[in-house]
């Protein structure tokens, strides 16, 4: 099947799943759901179900690869081979390295890496469910987890998808739409400050959709780093309590 050939995206002003162009798929977040870990976060979104786990600081190894002047960030994204429909292989392939370095690129500028010389900063994302926009639930989860983790940063990171179905510029695809739809745009900012941190594109869309999607993406990063706001706070006042 060719892309978007004999697929209705748009019926009756809406989107095959209900959804108006600028609506969020449903969003969930967990914060310190494994113990084991410095700080841990496990995200919805839609279908998608994802799980973030972040370790250190600590000492870096090997030795050699230690940074004298700050903290060296490693970001581990991978989907699970029970993730898709189609059972994929287990371990990195291509794809997962490409969406590791990018989703790294996305969160590295709000951690306060000159506090921690000669340490690593891991974070490891897990997709167990996948319905497009991996990519940008796994960077909220990891914003989130690195919060959790006591990690200095500046602010969250907050992550969504734009793109063209149906000759509509539309926000967070799902899978049908990211399959066969013309263009799929995720994008990383830190939302209080509208800065970008990470941007792709796979498609083509004009300048005047990308403005567009932009501005939906804006919108909605807000929405969500509220959503991630709101699930930290959650988690602190709950150990609060418990303490006292």
């Amino acid at each position: 099947m060719k892309k978007g050939e004999d697929i209705e995206f748009i019926k009756e002003g809406k989107r095959v799943d209900g959804r108006g162009f600028d609506e969020l798929r449903d969003i969930k977040i967990e914060v310190g759901v494994l113990k084991r870990a410095d700080g841990s976060c496990y995200l919805e979104l839609g279908n998608n179900k994802v799980i973030a786990a972040v370790y250190g600081p600590r000492e870096m190894h090997p030795r050699h690869a230690q940074d004298a002047k700050m903290a060296v960030v490693k970001f581990r994204y991978n989907m699970a081979p029970f993730s898709v429909d189609d059972r994929k292989r287990p371990g990195p392939d291509r794809r997962s390295v490409e969406i590791s370095k990018v989703s790294r690129e996305a969160v590295e500028p709000v951690i306060i890496k000159e506090y921690y010389p000669k340490t690593a900063i891991e974070v490891y994302v897990e997709i167990l469910q996948s319905d497009a926009g991996t990519r940008t639930a796994g960077i909220n989860a990891a914003s989130v987890a690195l919060a959790d983790a006591g990690i200095p940063m500046k602010d969250l990171v907050s992550s969504v998808a734009v793109g063209k179905v149906g000759g509509e510029v539309v926000l967070d695809l799902n899978a049908v739409e990211d399959n066969y739809g013309e263009a799929d745009m995720p994008i990383a900012m830190i939302a209080r400050r509208n800065v970008i941190t990470a941007l792709q594109m796979d498609g083509r869309m004009t300048k005047e959709e990308i403005e567009k999607g932009l501005k939906l993406a804006m919108n909605a990063c807000h929405q969500i780093y509220e959503l991630q706001r709101t699930a930290l706070l959650k988690r602190y006042d709950s150990s609060e309590d418990r303490a006292a």
